[in-house]
């Protein structure tokens, strides 16, 4: 009864223009009180940190406008990545879709997945967050290349303003990378380590040895044999990082666009 009504309300709204060029996907996870759950449910990574419950995976596919196309439900041990391509081959034939493009965080994607969603009989666009610190070839390539940057939204003068968004499309070997920058966000990030270098600085005069058990200081440190002092080098390799986050895509929208649609994830 679930698809018969997706399905219903799908095509009673669709005319003739309609399409699912860009679908969102997600999961989240909902657990059952007491004794609930026994045939459906099964214990997991629980979203809503009671790891003693049976509990549901929840994914849901949200076209570009915001209107829901459907959901699924799994039994709470299963991972995002069993759940993608599958609600991928789904959609596409109960929709009658011709081509999608997945916008998903870095943590849903594995190399199976990441394959399979490049495999050009399927005909699936991605847009992918990806994690920056962990990923050489972005550290090395992507975010030390050179190039302009274009501006999608300025510097806001109201609060209700959007964002400010920079985008820098970077062409890495086989892969199509989009750097964003939030430059406001970027001058926030370079006062919050300026302060905490300064602590440090300060702390180093008093009493260096307290440093040492700090994790959230430690990464701005040099330990010698006979001192403590901040770590330059630490410092420059993080300010690289400051107000970036990095999309890759096999598509071929504007880079202003990926950006966007990734924000509307």
């Amino acid at each position: 009864m679930k698809d018969l009504i997706e399905e219903g309300l799908f095509f009673e709204r669709r005319d003739l223009f309609t399409g699912l060029d860009l679908v969102f996907f997600d999961t989240t996870s909902i657990y059952f009180e007491a004794a609930g759950g026994e045939s459906l449910g099964q214990k997991g990574d629980s979203k809503d940190h009671r790891p003693d419950t049976n509990q549901m995976v929840v994914g849901v596919v949200i076209d570009s406008k915001g209107k829901p196309i459907c959901c699924e439900m799994w039994p709470g041990n299963t991972t995002d990545v069993k759940t993608l391509i599958p609600v991928i081959d789904r959609i596409q034939g109960r929709f009658q879709i011709g081509r999608v493009c997945i916008v998903a965080d870095r943590g849903t994607i594995s190399v199976e997945v990441l394959r399979a969603l490049g495999d050009p009989e399927r005909n699936i666009g991605y847009i992918l967050g990806t994690r920056m610190r962990n990923v050489n070839q972005i550290k090395r390539d992507v975010l030390s290349r050179a190039g302009r940057y274009k501006e999608v939204y300025p510097q806001g003068k109201s609060p209700k303003d959007p964002a400010p968004l920079k985008v820098k499309e970077v062409i890495s070997g086989r892969s199509h990378y989009i750097v964003c920058l939030n430059t406001k966000q970027a001058r926030r990030e370079a006062m919050g380590r300026q302060a905490i270098v300064q602590a440090l600085k300060e702390q180093i005069e008093k009493d260096p040895k307290r440093l040492i058990g700090n994790k959230g200081y430690r990464k701005y440190l040099k330990f010698n044999r006979d001192n403590i002092t901040v770590d330059r080098d630490k410092i420059e390799a993080d300010s690289k990082f400051d107000g970036k986050w990095v999309l890759r895509t096999n598509t071929d929208l504007d880079p202003a666009q990926v950006a966007l649609n990734y924000k509307e994830l």
